[in-house]
């Protein structure tokens, strides 16, 4: 399996999270495209380390599609409450933080109902062990996203 391409994006995407970290807390216009260009790529490194057959791909693809464009709304509250958490940090009010708290947990929640929802559509289109597959790298991808995107983000005061 090719996963060199998920370390590439994992190194974009930390470099310069981890260079703005001192300086400012929110997602800024560059890494709104940084991250716009990584879901853009997430179709390339399953298509790379799938093997879908084209059969496989016929049915697969529209799946992925679907969940994708449901995934990015949900990634688009994540980086609005993370930039509304930035936005109010040095003025955090413990009201503030328990509407962000109540926010993130609700992302969380549906994030997970959506996983599991589309996990199961995939299966039902691919065979098990490209089913895992495919499950096992969507995790990798977000959990690499959410790592470096954590690095730039400071625990509450």
């Amino acid at each position: 399996m090719r996963i060199a391409p998920l370390a590439v994006l994992a190194l974009l995407t930390a470099l310069p999270l981890a260079a703005q970290a001192k300086e400012k807390v929110s997602i800024n216009a560059d890494e709104q495209v940084l991250l716009k260009q990584i879901q853009a790529d997430r179709r390339s490194i399953f298509a790379d380390n799938l093997g879908l057959t084209d059969a496989e791909s016929v049915k697969f693809w529209p799946v992925f599609d679907q969940y994708e464009a449901k995934r990015q709304k949900l990634e688009e509250r994540y980086i609005a409450m993370v930039n509304d958490f930035a936005n109010n940090y040095e003025t955090l009010t413990d009201e503030r933080a328990s509407k962000i708290l109540v926010e993130r947990m609700d992302i969380e929640v549906k994030m997970l109902e959506l996983k599991n929802e589309y996990t199961k559509k995939v299966a039902d289109v691919l065979p098990g062990k490209k089913a895992l597959r495919y499950a096992q790298i969507e995790s990798r991808i977000t959990n690499i996203l959410r790592r470096n995107l954590y690095t730039v983000i400071p625990l509450a005061r």
